[in-house]
């Protein structure tokens, strides 16, 4: 039974595991001198945290379908709270890194839990709005959490890490207020296994395009920030307001989801969503003005937008019986892998090649996937029945 409640507290689930890594973002080129780090390894701040999330990610592909959803949801938004409120009073980087290990396992439920919940809870078209209103939430989230951070940043570079303590009251509201959609006669006891699912074609391809999208956003979430500070002398705050445009365009795409899903079909949405995405940063590589820099970012949340909900939606429709929970967080985990990835190939790139190879790299790999979805494009047919 769905209450009013109950969809704005999923979301907000989903807005807390975003916020991990969009919430430092803008601040990370001020990281730099008080950690006494570089440039290029200032990225696995977000890196360390996304790989801890991946791997534990694998036990709960695991355990997601045997258990109550809420036993894993709950916890994990305490060790959120807790290792993140901690950074707070890291002073090197090993230290920092640590603890951000740590709180990679706390996210490495939320999400799954939070996509799984709604696969549960909804059905058809109305899945779709849900998942829609998902990305916007955490396309809401991509605006204030980099602004949130920049702001913080003013008072000190590790201000923003105290934000991560407000999912502790968010765990105590949870366990009250949310509904077990996962009860005892329901759950996978049989222990079918995840990875005889990954032998369809379409629940492997599905779970790489949600690698794919995950490391071309954070292409931008990293490397934006550089180009906004060395050649325009933007601030933390500043910079977290312009990547805000990014999340602008994608909760302004994603509330329309259920619309354009029952218009043009997810594979069509697919291949212009990645085609987009490749526009905005191969523009990044030529754009000599300010103005063309923001456009850019707005682009790219453009059809990160179009991406996104469907990518979510098709995580729960392609996933067997009995294993949606199961399904769902090996998406997540490759949606992490590709947060991970992102900063450790691109830090390479960078180092060797300098920025506009950077951009030229995610520019290639983003039209690669945008061909790829257009020579698949029958995949999915028969679920926009």
């Amino acid at each position: 039974m769905k209450g009013k409640a109950v969809l704005p507290l999923i979301c907000l689930v989903a807005f807390f595991a975003m916020s991990a890594g969009a919430l430092l973002g803008p601040v990370l080129p001020f990281m730099v001198e008080p950690l006494n780090t570089s440039r290029e390894a200032v990225g696995l701040i977000l890196g360390m945290y996304t790989f801890s999330t991946a791997l534990s990610m694998i036990l709960v592909s695991f355990i997601t379908d045997k258990v109550g959803r809420k036993s894993i949801l709950v916890p994990c938004l305490l060790i959120n709270g807790m290792a993140g409120v901690a950074c707070y009073f890291s002073t090197d980087m090993n230290t920092l890194l640590a603890l951000r290990f740590i709180q990679g396992i706390g996210i490495a439920g939320m999400l799954p839990i939070a996509m799984t919940m709604i696969g549960e809870l909804y059905a058809g078209l109305e899945r779709v709005n849900a998942m829609g209103k998902m990305s916007m939430t955490t396309g809401i989230g991509a605006v204030s959490a980099p602004l949130i951070g920049g702001f913080l940043a003013t008072y000190g570079w590790n201000v923003p890490f105290l934000f991560y303590g407000l999912s502790i009251p968010l765990a105590i509201i949870v366990l009250f207020a949310l509904p077990e959609t996962n009860p005892p006669e329901n759950r996978n006891k049989g222990g079918k296994s995840v990875i005889t699912a990954l032998a369809s074609f379409r629940v492997l391809y599905t779970i790489m395009l949600s690698f794919a999208i995950f490391f071309l956003l954070y292409t931008m979430v990293i490397y934006v920030p550089f180009i906004l500070k060395d050649n325009f002398g933007f601030t933390a705050a500043e910079a977290g307001l312009a990547l805000g445009l990014e999340g602008m365009a994608m909760a302004t795409i994603a509330s329309r989801a259920r619309s354009f899903s029952a218009r043009y079909g997810k594979a069509k949405l697919l291949m212009a969503g990645f085609a987009i995405t490749g526009i905005a940063l191969g523009g990044l590589i030529l754009a000599d003005s300010l103005w063309q820099v923001l456009g850019l970012i707005f682009i790219f949340g453009a059809g990160f937008g179009m991406v996104q909900p469907q990518l979510n939606t098709l995580a729960t429709q392609v996933a067997p019986p009995g294993m949606m929970g199961g399904i769902v967080s090996v998406f997540n985990i490759m949606k992490y892998a590709g947060q991970t990835a992102a900063p450790l190939i691109l830090a390479v790139v960078l180092l060797y090649n300098g920025m506009q190879m950077v951009f030229a790299t995610s520019c290639a790999f983003a039209f690669f996937v945008a061909l790829s979805a257009y020579i698949f494009k029958r995949t999915y047919d028969d679920l926009d029945r």
